[in-house]
């Protein structure tokens, strides 16, 4: 069973948290978050926060940093075939307290709909934070185009100013 071996991006200014619901191979085989070069996830917040794209992994987590975002993925292990979301068993959640008991968050944002309902189901009664489910930037989300996620995704910016 995969089990997640990436740590969580945040520290104490992080004002918000954006989950995803569990490494693809790509990231997993990187050891960072959205590692596949085909997903959205970077050039979307580079958009969103009128910010160059980060390309390497420091520049990655700096650039989150900068921005006071926190970054994590919902489940901690579970079983899944390749990168297939909809394949997850047996899922064990993240404990976010790790995050929330350090950074003072004050919204959290699922990335796609496999997030949010890991979210609902595990983490909600843990943090007692709404989430906000905005659409997944997986290649595999092909009926949003970049600046389709990136008006989406614009909500972010509210919890940063």
């Amino acid at each position: 069973m995969p089990i997640h071996n990436i740590d969580p991006i945040f520290n104490e200014e992080s004002k918000i948290l954006i989950l995803g619901s569990f490494p693809s191979v790509k990231s997993r085989e990187g050891q960072f978050f959205y590692d596949h070069p085909r997903n959205r996830f970077w050039k979307t917040l580079a958009l969103v926060l009128e910010d160059e794209e980060p390309l390497t992994h420091a520049q990655k987590k700096t650039f989150l940093l900068k921005h006071h975002i926190a970054l994590w993925d919902v489940l901690a292990s579970c079983e899944i075939k390749g990168s297939s979301d909809s394949s997850i068993r047996n899922a064990i959640p993240n404990d976010l307290t790790r995050i929330l008991n350090t950074a003072q968050i004050d919204a959290i944002f699922c990335n796609g709909n496999t997030s949010f309902v890991y979210y609902q189901k595990y983490s909600f009664s843990q943090t007692g934070m709404q989430a906000v489910k905005l659409p997944s930037t997986s290649p595999a989300n092909a009926a949003y185009s970049l600046e389709k996620l990136a008006k989406e995704w614009q909500v972010i910016c509210d919890y940063l100013k």
